[in-house]
């Protein structure tokens, strides 16, 4: 695969991290994904194929709830969305995950969603 364009060269590194990162039932993988204006996180249980939680700034009832000033393109709109994912794995009883980067650089809003999760239970 040559790397032509910024996008080729995250999705060869998402290949390189998804060989070593894999979410069982014990431990899912956290993954997300963060386009210009919004930020999406799903857990996923690697071993049955199936998603135990999703998070995005696309949600209503998210968007709603954001404080002034956060949206999905700032790093304030991604603590919150850390937070809600947290939360939401800890009503299913899940507090260990594995971190997926999605092949995006760990700082800004990636680092904002980690950090957040962690401080609301998380551990990885």
């Amino acid at each position: 695969m040559r790397i032509k364009t910024k996008h080729d060269r995250r999705v060869r590194i998402k290949y390189r991290i998804r060989k070593r990162v894999k979410g069982t039932d014990v431990r899912p993988r956290l993954t997300i994904f963060r386009s210009v204006a919004h930020v999406y996180v799903q857990v996923v249980d690697d071993a049955s194929g199936t998603t135990i939680a999703a998070a995005s700034t696309v949600e209503p009832a998210l968007k709603g709830s954001l404080a002034n000033g956060a949206s999905g393109g700032n790093v304030a709109g991604a603590k919150a969305i850390g937070t809600t994912i947290a939360e939401r794995l800890r009503e299913k009883g899940v507090t260990r995950v594995v971190f997926d980067r999605n092949g995006f650089l760990y700082h800004g809003r990636v680092k904002a969603v980690a950090d957040a999760a962690r401080e609301a239970g998380l551990e990885f």
